[in-house]
């Protein structure tokens, strides 16, 4: 079979994508309930939580990415498998409940294509082996990562934590010869993820001691030290440079054209992933292109 890849990109890039696409279905879970297993489980911790009145009610008994049964957000309606199946379902439903009718949001299957299309071009970049393998697994992990700082400004540690480590673990197949692989060498994943999480972090410091504000979070430092293990201390600089001018950007569009409310932080998470993530498949020629262009 891998030779059958090996020999056949357009099929190893077909199965990636089907692939991806059923494990974007699954992400759509984690995006959903992660924030609230999280919240649960501080509520539990903190005697001062439980006495104020929450700001939501949360489900009670079991609940975590594998019980309950998903279900209708407006009906409570158990979904069926076959009406779970990845963008299919949601066409043959119309976008709608099976029973009440309420609109499905668009980002379920928004999420599982976006999942798949991010993998396959990882399958298509690398060509079959483990660096399309672990490529695809960073992308599948910055996904969630991005779509629950988005909606709830928390990065969690029970994603980007196994990112970092994952990413310092490989270094140790790093080839001995070459270094024109995904594998880099243990002390440029070592510095990187040092690097990467002081960097932002001193940022912080600064930005608050100046302000007397908090500029970002914690788990952005996490991030940052997470694709610096995984991709060196010399990809940091691109990452943040493009990070940092697509939210800044972003940002003012926002204050502009939506009255967007500047005492409300803008998420910093997702810009950082797409940066990274478009850093390990195209940041040397990006590099090399802007070197060729200045010089």
């Amino acid at each position: 079979m891998l030779d059958l890849f090996t020999q056949s990109t357009p099929a190893f890039v077909a199965v990636v994508f089907a692939f991806a696409l059923i494990i974007g279905s699954f992400l759509n879970v984690v995006i959903y309930r992660l924030p609230i297993m999280m919240e649960r489980e501080w509520r539990e911790h903190c005697e001062e939580l439980q006495k104020t009145p929450p700001e939501r009610e949360l489900p009670s008994g079991r609940f975590d990415l594998i019980v309950p049964q998903s279900s209708c957000p407006s009906c409570g309606q158990p979904i069926q498998a076959w009406q779970n199946i990845p963008v299919i379902s949601y066409l043959l439903l119309s976008g709608q409940c099976a029973k009440c009718k309420e609109s499905i949001s668009a980002r379920y299957p928004l999420v599982e294509v976006l999942a798949a299309v991010l993998a396959a071009l990882c399958a298509w970049h690398f060509g079959a082996g483990w660096e399309a393998a672990m490529a695809i697994v960073l992308t599948l992990m910055l996904v969630p990562i991005s779509m629950i700082d988005a909606d709830t400004q928390l990065i969690p540690d029970s994603i980007v934590l196994p990112l970092l480590w994952i990413g310092l673990l490989m270094s140790l197949f790093h080839p001995v010869a070459g270094s024109d692989t995904l594998f880099i060498a243990p002390r440029d994943a070592i510095v990187g993820a040092v690097a990467g999480y002081l960097s932002l972090w001193t940022v912080y410091q600064l930005f608050k001691l100046i302000t007397g504000k908090e500029g970002m979070g914690y788990g952005d430092f996490k991030l940052l030290a997470a694709l610096g293990a995984w991709l060196g201390w010399q990809q940091l600089p691109l990452i943040i440079l493009m990070s940092a001018v697509v939210g800044a950007l972003v940002g003012l569009s926002m204050m502009a054209f939506r009255n967007h409310d500047r005492s409300v932080p803008i998420p910093f998470g997702p810009y950082l992933a797409a940066a990274g993530w478009i850093t390990m498949l195209w940041g040397d020629a990006i590099k090399n292109a802007y070197l060729d262009l200045m010089l």
